[in-house]
């Protein structure tokens, strides 16, 4: 029976050590940030803008931060919706859509920017858990999508469509800190920003691991013409159409007499 109690003591002598490892870590950090504005007026001759968001690191370890272990992500992300990307091939000479894929709740826009690459701050995993970059972002399609096969080749595209029309972008670098544990963020607002509440996501990271997150919402409206033009788009359809077609007459009459030759 000793030599039991004895061998018992023993591995609760091994497995005591792992428990105390195995509890998740407590961390004393915490984020706090403020933005330029809190809203963004659209007007006809919007050409994008840039937004400037402020943060501090409250309670951190000054030995880490010397040594340039803090780092943080920003991210300026547009209302979501439901979006569909088509694929075109070339049939008889002529580019036809021959198939199609809609993903869940995507950002209309999306901006990020970083003290650096984020490949390099955390493990491509826990990016994608946490939904941080264009690669990394969730894009769940929605219906019947056969095997599966093509999921890869829709994402791709979807992914790359979005960063050629610059409704997505990034900026490696850009979030710097201006003192010990003050930093500043630019992230961009394209000329075609959607309209609706956006939201900027700053993400604080410690060598490799993410320790706390903070949010803002950000409003975008149109104003003047803009506005109008939406408002009666949205609300009342019929008229707007009539409109927009007796517009598009009126026009290409007065461009013909403008332009005839007699």
């Amino acid at each position: 029976m000793r030599i039991v109690a004895r061998l018992l003591l023993l591995c609760l002598g091994f497995v005591a050590p792992l428990a105390v490892h195995a509890e998740p870590m407590d961390f004393t950090e915490k984020l706090d940030i403020g933005i330029s504005t809190d809203e963004i007026s659209i007007t006809s001759d919007f050409r994008g803008a840039d937004l400037t968001i402020f943060g501090a690191i409250d309670g951190f370890n000054t030995n880490l931060l010397a040594q340039g272990k803090y780092n943080i992500v920003v991210a300026l992300e547009g209302p979501k919706e439901n979006t569909t990307v088509r694929k075109k091939e070339r049939i008889f000479g002529i580019w036809i859509n021959t198939n199609s894929m809609t993903f869940e709740l995507v950002p209309e826009s999306y901006s990020l920017s970083s003290t650096r690459d984020i490949e390099t701050i955390a493990p491509p995993g826990d990016m994608n858990n946490m939904g941080i970059g264009v690669a990394h972002m969730p894009l769940t399609p929605i219906g019947y999508i056969g095997d599966g096969s093509n999921l890869t080749e829709f994402r791709d595209a979807f992914r790359r469509l979005k960063e050629t029309t610059g409704v997505y972008q990034r900026d490696p670098g850009g979030v710097q800190f201006i003192s010990s544990s003050l930093f500043k963020a630019s992230v961009r607002l394209p000329a075609d920003v959607p309209n609706g509440v956006h939201i900027v996501r700053a993400y604080l990271f410690r060598d490799g691991v993410f320790v706390a997150a903070k949010a803002l919402p950000l409003r975008v409206v149109k104003t003047g013409l803009e506005q109008a033009i939406t408002r009666a788009a949205h609300e009342k359809p019929l008229f707007y159409g009539i409109t927009a077609v007796l517009l598009a007459v009126v026009t290409g009459w007065l461009a013909s007499i403008v332009f005839r030759r007699d």
